[in-house]
């Protein structure tokens, strides 16, 4: 059952291809796989206060968490003893939030996860605090008081072993590890991760900072430098990979990550104060991230907030969101389609056709269709 629900009730009731051999995948599989032509969108919270950048599919439910400190969930099904098909007892469930302090502090939530010994939320800037809510309790496991403390991202490998990233405070990027389920989260020295370039930072525009594959970890900065940090082993280990995309100013760079596999991965981005230019903002690997290539350049789509891969796309299906809408591509980010001009911050697949996302003043699931 959704970890937070549990806490919301207690408390108040491929593998790398050649272009040939990629031509060739594609027209096989563009016989199995259509594409998308269109989406629908339901919205399922609707409030002008509402602004969300952290969402987390879990189970029967998604989790959600707020820049106004606030948590809440949705469940896809009805609670047990209700038997009325009745939508609106979903909505009310969500509206049932709980408002977070610390002392006099709201946190501005950015990044969310879930696993089987519970709920994580991180607020971005200093005080940063990290909270896990777990059943019926909700302490706090982590804060860091540093003045330049911003986290901008937050992932887990398995139940017990969890990452969270953010800006640099001194050196080198700020990365917090837990090995224990989320009880105690340990800051990594300067000495064991990549320095950080004068200006080099990351965006909490949609918690996809990081991307995991297995043991791997892929985490974009963003900023007058926009590299990629990777580790093969969880954290462990640290190297560092250059990208093409646009970077430079403190407001380009790459704002989200996905990997499909081991090889192929994307990323988006661009600059939000020019969010209709389409230069150098999408680009993508095929290596692990080793090496990175521009695709679609000087096309759509321009600044956005955040990419998934369709999930049993075989890494062609990709989505993209952002203020300016939602595009979707069928060709590994080569063209794209215009999908519609809603605006969202973020996205989570719950399968290959459907997807929850959310953004300023709402929380939506979205539909795709042929």
């Amino acid at each position: 059952m959704n970890k937070l629900l549990l806490v919301l009730v207690a408390m108040f009731l491929i593998i790398g291809l050649g272009s040939c051999g990629l031509r060739k995948y594609n027209e096989r599989f563009d016989r199995l796989y259509g594409g998308f032509n269109k989406v629908e969108i339901e919205n399922l919270l609707e409030d002008s206060l509402l602004n969300v950048r952290a969402l987390e599919i879990d189970g029967d439910g998604f989790g959600f968490a707020t820049s106004n400190g606030e948590i809440g969930v949705q469940s896809f099904t009805l609670p047990s003893g209700i038997n009325s098909p009745d939508t609106i007892i979903f909505k009310e469930i969500a509206k049932k939030t709980i408002q977070l302090k610390h002392d006099s502090i709201i946190p501005n939530f950015r990044s969310l996860s879930i696993t089987d010994t519970g709920g994580f939320l991180l607020g971005i800037s200093s005080p940063t605090l990290l909270y896990k809510a777990n059943d019926d309790s909700l302490k706090l496991v982590y804060k860091e008081s540093h003045p330049k403390a911003f986290y901008d991202s937050m992932d887990f490998w398995n139940d017990k072993e969890g990452i969270a990233i953010g800006d640099p405070t001194d050196d080198c990027m700020s990365v917090i590890i837990t090995r224990d389920g989320g009880e105690t989260w340990t800051k990594l020295s300067c000495d064991e991760l990549p320095k950080a370039k004068d200006g080099e930072a990351a965006f909490a525009a949609s918690d996809t900072n990081i991307a995991i594959i297995g043991e791997h970890t892929w985490v974009a900065t963003g900023g007058k430098a926009s590299r990629i940090l990777y580790s093969p082993d969880k954290g462990k280990t640290w190297g560092i990979y250059d990208t093409p995309i646009i970077q430079g100013a403190s407001t380009t760079g790459m704002y989200s990550i996905d990997f499909y596999n081991e090889k192929h991965g994307f990323a988006i981005g661009g600059d939000y104060t020019k969010p209709n230019d389409t230069l150098n903002n999408k680009i993508r690997t095929i290596d692990g991230g080793e090496t990175w290539e521009v695709v679609a350049q000087g096309k759509g789509p321009g600044y956005r907030s955040c990419v998934q891969y369709v999930p049993n796309s075989n890494a062609k299906g990709l989505v993209a969101v952002g203020f300016k809408g939602i595009d979707y591509s069928n060709d590994y980010g080569s063209t794209w389609k215009h999908l519609s001009d809603e605006g969202f911050y973020t996205i989570r697949f719950l399968n290959d056709s459907v997807a929850y996302a959310a953004g300023k003043g709402r929380i939506s699931k979205l539909t795709f269709r042929k």
